[in-house]
């Protein structure tokens, strides 16, 4: 596992934060009221602790492979890690005021999800800075939603604020492993960040937690959509520094749900674009200078559910976009875009009290070119994940869960090694136990 592998693992973290409102269990655990009625305040949320256990590819034996995610790498002294934290979701409190006026319904929300680990340098998901897991620290806080919400079932609704992005929410909202754990990330490290991947980058981009302006219209015999912008993001991994865009985000997302008996059905397709911007300094044999590209993509989703029975499928195309989170990898040193796509199958059935599981994931990154493979050989071609699962719900709000995934990272060069090494490419094995207590 090279350098850049390294330095961005724990960014697997970005997981962080998806709204436990979400969640199959009982939304606004508290609702208070106004003595006259007009407003009122709610509060829910989560606590959920894993014990994780990761049987990790050796120091040793480890490929490089330029990645985000992926596989977890042993270090010297042991290929295996434990660690007990939370898992995709950190711990959440998400509290809601509510009010309707001149027959107009208004929200405000905020949501704060703090960690249970070790994790007080800074960001707890970028973790600059951190000591690591060691005596006298603290645990991180994320703030990651503050909305409002106005309108009616007439007007439809706008949202102001931050909260979870339209490109591939449904999928992730979806994933058995939200209440898990799924891929590791950075918890099968010395130092864990707040969270785990779930899937992310096995299957979908994470949509990330975004600063948006949305409407959503009334709904139609089950349909309806979504049109937004957002404040642009910068690209994490370069190229050059980031420099202004003129223009924001924009994203989109047409929903449909219905029921036939005991069948339910939800299909849903959504898109992101937005121009990234960067500029350069001067080198030796290059002066300064800026550069753009443009980042779009596209998800379709899928859920059917009869009786106990649901199968759940989606998969996404972008271009520029990169892999595993927005812009992650989405150009190449020059500024080319990179194409990735990929896709998560998942089925469950759920009898009386106990849920079983089963998915399958992967993420693929494309070069953009042929000077881009010469300049680096060991991007990462492909993150896959196969998670099993018991969940069982031991009351209506406290659910006890096992998991076991496998993970493989393989770069470019598993095809195209001019060393003739088609070896690279790195494997780990999770399980964890845990509890999730919603309220």
């Amino acid at each position: 596992m090279n350098r850049i592998h390294r330095k961005l693992y724990p960014l697997a973290s970005i997981a962080a934060g998806v709204c436990t409102l979400a969640v199959a269990i009982p939304a606004a655990a508290v609702d208070l009221t106004t003595a006259d009625g007009t407003w009122k305040f709610s509060i829910d949320g989560n606590v959920n602790v894993d014990y994780i256990y990761s049987n990790c590819e050796s120091a040793t034996s480890a490929k490089a492979v330029t990645d985000v995610g992926g596989a977890c790498v042993g270090t010297a002294t042991s290929s295996s890690t434990s660690s007990v934290a939370n898992g995709l979701l950190p711990a959440a409190f998400v509290f809601g005021v509510s009010t309707t006026q001149n027959g107009i319904d208004m929200s405000a929300h905020l949501g704060v999800y703090p960690g249970v680990v070790t994790n007080d340098g800074g960001s707890p998901n970028l973790q600059n800075g951190s000591a690591g897991n060691v005596a006298l620290g603290t645990t991180g806080l994320d703030v990651r939603q503050v909305y409002m919400t106005f309108g009616n079932k007439d007007m439809g609704t706008f949202e102001l604020g931050r909260n979870i992005g339209l490109f591939e929410a449904d999928i992730i909202l979806n994933d058995m492993t939200l209440l898990g754990v799924g891929g590791p990330g950075a918890a099968a490290t010395p130092n864990p960040a707040n969270t785990t991947l779930g899937g992310i980058g096995f299957g979908y981009i994470y949509t990330d937690w975004l600063s948006q302006i949305d409407y959503t219209t009334p709904d139609f015999s089950g349909a309806n959509l979504t049109v937004g912008i957002f404040s642009p993001l910068d690209s994490l991994t370069g190229p050059g520094d980031a420099a202004n865009k003129p223009a924001p985000g924009f994203h989109a997302k047409i929903a449909w749900k219905g029921t036939f008996d005991d069948l339910k059905i939800s299909l849903s397709a959504s898109g992101l674009e937005q121009q990234q911007k960067y500029s350069t300094a001067a080198t030796d044999i290059a002066p300064a200078g800026t550069g753009s590209w443009e980042g779009a993509g596209g998800d379709v989703f899928g859920k059917v559910s009869y009786q106990g029975f649901e199968v759940v499928a989606g998969g996404y195309y972008a271009k520029g976009l990169g892999t595993t989170g927005i812009f992650i990898f989405g150009a190449d040193a020059n500024g080319n875009a990179r194409n990735s796509y990929g896709y998560l199958v998942q089925a469950t059935y759920k009898v009386d009290a106990v849920k079983f599981g089963i998915n399958y994931g992967v993420s693929r990154l494309a070069f953009s070119n042929q000077a881009d493979r010469i300049a680096d050989p060991f991007l990462v071609a492909a993150n896959e994940k196969v998670t099993g699962g018991i969940y069982y719900d031991l009351t209506k709000n406290l659910m006890i869960l096992g998991e076991v995934s496998w993970v493989e990272d393989i770069a470019h060069t598993n095809s195209v090694a001019a060393n003739g090494d088609v070896g690279n490419s790195n494997t780990g094995v999770t399980g964890n136990v845990g509890v999730f207590l919603a309220f």
